[in-house]
Formats: C-alpha cells, sequence, structure tokens
C-alpha cells in the first residue's frame, strides 16, 4: 500500500495474495485496506492528554463492482458522523472514475478505566470536523 502525500488517501495494485480464483478481491481486503488507510489518517490527529480509547463497533462494505487482481485502486478517509461517543468514517474505494466499494466503520469512545462510554474530546471534534464529508 502507499501512502499518498495526503495521509487520509493510499494507493494500491490489487496483489495476487487479495483476489479469489476467479481474480476479484476478497471482501475482507477492502476492509482490511480501509482499516490501514483509517490508522494513517487518525494519527495525523492532534495530540490529547486523557484521550479516551477507540474501540470499533460497525464495520461494514458495500460493494459496488468487484476489483480485480492488478487493478489499480484509490482508498480515501472521511469523516462521515460525529457523535457525543462515537464517531462515523467512510472509507470510498475507487478504480479510475468508479466508485468500487465503500466501507463503513464506527468507532466508540470510551473510558481507559472502565471501558464506558466517554464523550470526545472537544479538540479531537474541532479536527475532525475539518474532515466532514
Amino acid at each position: 500500500m502507499s501512502q499518498s502525500k495526503r495521509p487520509d488517501v493510499a494507493e494500491i495494485r490489487v496483489p495476487f495474495r487479495d483476489v479469489d480464483m476467479t481474480g476479484q478481491m476478497f471482501l475482507a481486503s477492502y476492509i482490511s485496506y480501509a482499516e490501514s488507510v483509517l490508522a494513517s489518517f487518525w494519527s495525523s490527529r492532534p495530540d490529547i492528554d486523557d484521550e479516551p480509547v477507540y474501540s470499533p463497533s460497525k464495520v461494514s462494505c458495500m460493494l459496488h463492482r468487484p476489483l480485480h487482481y492488478d487493478e489499480p485502486a484509490t482508498f480515501t478517509a472521511t469523516v462521515d458522523k460525529i457523535g457525543m461517543h462515537s464517531i462515523g468514517f467512510l472509507i470510498s474505494i475507487d478504480t479510475g472514475e468508479e466508485r468500487a466499494a465503500e466501507v463503513e466503520i464506527i468507532w466508540q469512545a470510551r473510558t481507559r478505566e472502565d471501558q464506558s462510554p466517554a464523550s470526545l474530546p472537544e479538540e479531537t471534534r474541532d479536527w475532525l470536523y475539518r474532515f466532514l464529508d
């Protein structure tokens, strides 16, 4: 996976290991690459003292058309929803001018002590609003 100059974008050529015997990319591979680009995007957030931990509560993939072996794909992470205790991300997967798939990932903010729901810090919320789609 090659990172672009933007932390929210990554490009790949579908590798052989990620395709089935018909040459189509495995559904789990879309999610795996989406999680990687989201991790890169998330690493660019501001440092916050006593930040909550974030855990995924939903991951889904909508396939518009399958990618195939050696096909180029661009993964772009955007913020889709900002809740009181959660963040929704939408990672689009495009090939050329065509949308191939979308992966939705929702994270819940939790306290470090007992894993109870935590509010999103204001600094994080302000940063996320810059990327709201």
